[in-house]
């Protein structure tokens, strides 16, 4: 667990760094929203009903603008050598270099949720389920992403690849957390299906993705 929790904060320092990618993440996540309202016009009407729909896409695409330095970075110095051979099971390393990249990375867009949400005309009730709805939902954006970083990482041009895989798997997630918002907001559909169905995707990739990942850093390391 000490190793874990080293690997942890060593994650966390590099991505809060300049050039480390979670304020590049942030920034893309904030361009998106800002810009949004120029696109859509002056209908605040509209700019409300597509309010969740803006901030979970944008929130899935700085997600995914990330994910490629999550093996990456290790790769070229040599670190993720060090810790597939180490004695901490890889799987649990893959685990916890991703709860890294979600607290420095997913965590500040649910952050910036409630005051970007302003931008959109969404009251305090309508940010505060689309926060909630992030809340849940990025962390199944984050360990599923880890499993296409973890096959592109030895392969050239692998963000393309990442890309490719990913987003098909994000799709759901991307569904049910825009679903479960405009349940919140308007109705008339429950909100408790849909976010219990949200909630089931980041446990189950929770699950699968440590070792999905770890079976392909094992065959590509090999």
């Amino acid at each position: 667990m000490t190793a874990l929790a080293a690997l942890i904060r060593r994650d966390i320092r590099i991505a809060l760094r300049v050039g480390g990618g979670a304020l590049i993440g942030v920034l893309f996540f904030l361009t998106v929203v800002v810009l949004m309202p120029f696109a859509v016009g002056p209908d605040l009407a509209l700019l409300s009903r597509l309010g969740p729909a803006i901030l979970w896409l944008g929130a899935l695409l700085a997600s995914l603008l990330t994910l490629d330095r999550l093996f990456m970075a290790d790769h070229e110095d040599g670190s993720l050598d060090l810790i597939a051979m180490s004695r901490t099971p890889l799987e649990l390393a893959c685990a916890a270099k991703a709860l890294a990249h979600w607290l420095a990375a997913g965590l500040p867009l649910i952050i910036a949720t409630p005051v970007l949400g302003l931008l959109l005309n969404l009251d305090m009730v309508a940010t505060g389920a689309v926060a909630l709805t992030l809340l849940a939902g990025t962390p199944a954006l984050t360990f599923t992403g880890m499993i296409g970083a973890a096959l592109a990482v030895t392969l050239h041009r692998g963000g393309l690849l990442m890309a490719v895989l990913v987003l098909p798997l994000s799709i759901p997630v991307l569904i049910f957390g825009v679903a479960a918002s405009q349940a919140a907001i308007v109705g008339p559909m429950s909100f408790g299906a849909p976010f219990s169905i949200l909630c089931a995707l980041s446990l189950v990739s929770l699950v699968v993705g440590p070792f999905a990942a770890a079976a392909s850093l094992k065959h590509g390391l090999d």
